[in-house]
This record gives C-alpha cells, sequence and structure tokens, in this order.
C-alpha cells in the first residue's frame, strides 16, 4: 500500500474555519507533523481526534526529511500541518513536499485557511494581479529587497511581526513615499480582528497611537504607472 503526504490548512484564528475534510483527513491519517506540537495537540482536542504526533519545524525539517520520507514510502499517510494556516506559506512545508515529488510519493494539498487572501481581498486594493513577499529579511539584505520592489507595480503583501511594523511602515515610507496607499490587518478572524486602510501616513500615525498586538498582514500598493 503506498503511503501519501497530505498538506493540511489549520485556522488562522478561529476554529470554526477548519474544513470537514481537514477533520476526516486529520482523523484518518496514521501520523501528523506539527510544527508545534503542543499548539496542535490543542486543535486536535477541542475535535476529539487522538493521533500520534511529530514536531516538524524550520530547525529540524532538514535532518527529519529521510526518516519521514522512509516512513511515507513504507505505506503510513501523514498529515503536515503548521501554527496557523497552510503549511509552505512562510511556514515549513516545502522540503517536506519536494523530497515526496522527488521520491514519486503522492503529495495532497487541502484548499483552506491562510492569512494573506481575506486580508488582500479586504484591503480595497486590486487584488487580480499580486505579489506576496511575506516577511521581509530581518536584518541582512533587508534594504536590498525594500529597493527591489520600488518600482514594482502589482500590490504586494507581506507578513510582520507587531513588534516591527511600525519600523516596517516607517521603511515603507522612506522607500515608497508616505502618499502610498496601504491596508495592515491584525488578529485576522479573531475577537479584536482590525484592518486599518489609508495612506502610509495616515496607517503609520494611527498604529503609533495605540498598542499593537496580534500577527500582521500589510497590503501595500503598486507603483502606479503615473508616478
Amino acid at each position: 500500500m503506498q503511503g501519501k503526504l497530505y498538506i493540511v490548512p489549520t485556522p488562522i484564528g478561529n476554529l470554526e474555519d477548519i474544513t470537514l475534510r481537514a477533520l476526516t483527513v486529520l482523523k484518518s491519517v496514521d501520523l501528523i507533523l506539527a510544527e508545534d506540537t503542543r499548539n496542535t495537540l490543542f486543535l486536535l482536542k477541542h475535535f476529539q481526534i487522538e493521533k500520534p504526533l511529530k514536531s516538524n519545524h524550520q530547525h529540524n525539517e532538514h535532518k527529519m526529511l529521510s526518516e519521514l520520507i522512509e516512513i511515507i514510502a513504507q505505506g503510513r499517510s501523514v498529515a503536515l500541518v503548521s501554527d496557523a494556516g497552510t503549511p509552505g506559506i512562510s511556514d515549513p512545508g516545502f522540503l517536506l513536499i519536494r523530497e515526496c515529488i522527488k521520491n514519486n510519493i503522492p503529495v495532497e494539498t487541502l484548499p483552506g485557511a491562510t492569512a494573506f487572501v481575506p486580508a488582500l481581498v479586504n484591503s480595497g486594493l486590486p487584488c487580480d494581479s499580486f505579489v506576496f513577499i511575506g516577511f521581509l529579511p530581518q536584518k541582512k539584505g533587508r534594504q536590498t529587497k525594500l529597493l527591489s520592489l520600488k518600482e514594482e507595480e502589482k500590490t504586494m503583501v507581506f507578513y510582520e511581526s507587531p513588534f516591527r511594523l511600525i519600523k516596517a511602515l516607517e521603511e515603507f515610507k522612506e522607500h515608497f513615499g508616505a502618499e502610498r496607499k496601504v491596508s495592515v490587518s491584525r488578529e485576522l478572524t479573531k475577537m479584536f480582528e482590525e484592518t486599518f486602510r489609508g495612506t502610509i501616513q495616515e496607517v503609520l500615525d494611527h498604529f503609533n497611537s495605540k498598542p499593537i498586538k496580534g500577527e500582521i498582514v500589510i497590503v501595500l500598493e503598486g507603483k502606479s504607472d503615473k508616478a
């Protein structure tokens, strides 16, 4: 019997956002790979699912590859989940998926929650064509990356920590201009969800005046062809 890797998105906040198909897969697999087993255990307990868990995160995913490929090749079905959202989108997953494909192991990716899609659609900025940047480099390469985006005409999507939001907006102001439109979403799907839209200066003033909590998605207008 051939094994299979399932990529299973999990809720980014509201547990009701998990799909029926995701629950079916999590109940049926032999093993669940979790970015943080504590977070995944909370999710599984909520839905009364009992399955073996194995840790698979950015610090051990390289050395785990051979072991995991062997497990799946032996005929076991394995689900990969991250702490929130879709594995592989700014989360571990790419390495294992690539290795499975190299070894002719079936990979099935379920549709489901990911933070940038609702933030992008809710931004009011064009979303028919966009560039997903994810997290900017924290130090080395950060300015080079920002410089490379100055001529980008498509809507840009970034992930950011609440602790670095002000710094990111200040850098955007410097590189893209204070009047460029931007939308910042935080605490998506949760009780205190907020999206604030405006110019970079307006959004910077807003978040400078209050404590910032929750994971952040920034949606930035692309360069106008009139600029």
